[in-house]
């Protein structure tokens, strides 16, 4: 670039452990070798499958911390404790920038510039997922994450659709982009096909709304897995007496490994800003079943089918046609993996760095 000498650079950045933002950061930090991330963890313990890929990354220092995060019940002395030792850190450290995957630290006096990503939010989720608006006990949260929107030097979404929504919730009138999640194609591969289909998600969250699978399994014509956990905190889900096979919480090996011989893959979210998991499933050449939501048709397009998410009947069907029709099934998996080639991990690095150079003014080696 330019003449200019480039110098090392470093991110501050925090990580959520419980859902999708966790493999959000290791590919994006896998995709920037070049730049050295100070990654602050918080919400639960790491599980070995996390530390190893973490220490499998050389520019990934890690802090592993027990904190809360922002959305959890009775989140704020974590919070407030967690943010006096971030802006410590941010002083021994000088990083050149913090990068932060929550909102209520973007309210702190950082002195890098202030990226900010919006992964997911408590109000849009409740908007969603029940019609309406959380009650007056979400109010300090409200609050808080408002202030750090409205703090943050950028503010990035995985897709407009959930950016528009959080624009309309919370009012803030920043500088925003949207960057596409990504996944690294190497893990996933098309193995032999098994007339299975299979989903993922947090059970006892109701946005993954995977009640539903378990309605529609005696309606279709296939098998059906889910894998993901069953309970955290104090949500819990009791899977009954269901015939669908439950796989538990599985490393990202087994799920690759999952998703090779699965013939549909089916989300029937509420709520979902991004879906990392269809990406995977479409890199694995899986045929999608999605929920019609804004943000899935507008990654998705025509590379998927979508369903109403209030319909088990309609998600069953939507399964059988694709599963008694091995032509279709075969150009609908066809469509959804060149569609997933797009979102790439390569792509989501370089414009994250794009994004590093322009807040920073700094030198950035490609």
């Amino acid at each position: 670039m330019n003449n200019e000498q480039a110098i090392p650079f470093s991110v501050l950045m925090t990580a959520d452990t419980v859902g999708g933002v966790w493999t959000y950061c290791m590919e994006l930090c896998a995709s920037l070798s070049q730049v050295t991330f100070h990654l602050v963890t918080a919400g639960a313990p790491l599980q070995p499958d996390q530390v190893k890929t973490a220490a499998s990354l050389s520019n990934v220092v890690l802090y592993d911390t027990s904190y809360k995060l922002e959305w959890m019940d009775d989140p704020w002395q974590d919070i407030d404790a967690s943010g006096e030792w971030l802006l410590q850190l941010e002083q021994e450290l000088q990083p050149n920038l913090v990068h932060l995957n929550s909102f209520a630290y973007a309210g702190l006096p950082f002195n890098a510039p202030k990226l900010v990503v919006a992964h997911s939010d408590v109000f849009s989720w409740w908007q969603s997922v029940k019609g309406t608006l959380p009650g007056h006990e979400w109010s300090e949260y409200f609050s808080r994450v408002k202030l750090g929107l409205e703090s943050a030097d950028l503010v990035v979404s995985p897709t407009r659709a959930s950016l528009a929504l959080m624009q309309q919730l919370f009012g803030f009138e920043n500088e925003t982009r949207v960057v596409h999640n990504g996944r690294h194609t190497v893990m996933f591969h098309n193995g032999i096909k098994q007339p299975q289909v299979m989903a993922m998600g947090r059970m006892w969250d109701e946005a993954k709304n995977l009640h539903l699978v378990l309605e529609a399994a005696p309606h279709m014509q296939c098998g059906v897995k889910i894998a993901g956990d069953l309970h955290f905190e104090n949500n819990t889900t009791d899977l009954g007496g269901q015939t669908v096979q439950y796989l538990g919480r599985l490393s990202p090996a087994a799920v690759a490994a999952e998703l090779a011989t699965t013939s549909v893959y089916v989300l029937p979210a509420r709520y979902e800003p991004f879906g990392l998991s269809a990406l995977e499933a479409a890199l694995s050449g899986c045929a999608l079943v999605l929920s019609s939501l804004p943000t899935l048709h507008e990654l998705w397009g025509d590379a998927a089918l979508y369903v109403d998410p209030d319909d088990a009947i309609s998600l069953a069907c939507a399964v059988n046609e694709l599963v008694s029709h091995p032509v279709l099934l075969d150009a609908m998996a066809a469509k959804a993996r060149e569609r997933a080639l797009q979102f790439s991990a390569y792509q989501m690095g370089q414009e994250y760095l794009s994004l590093y150079r322009t807040l920073t003014k700094q030198v950035i080696p490609n």
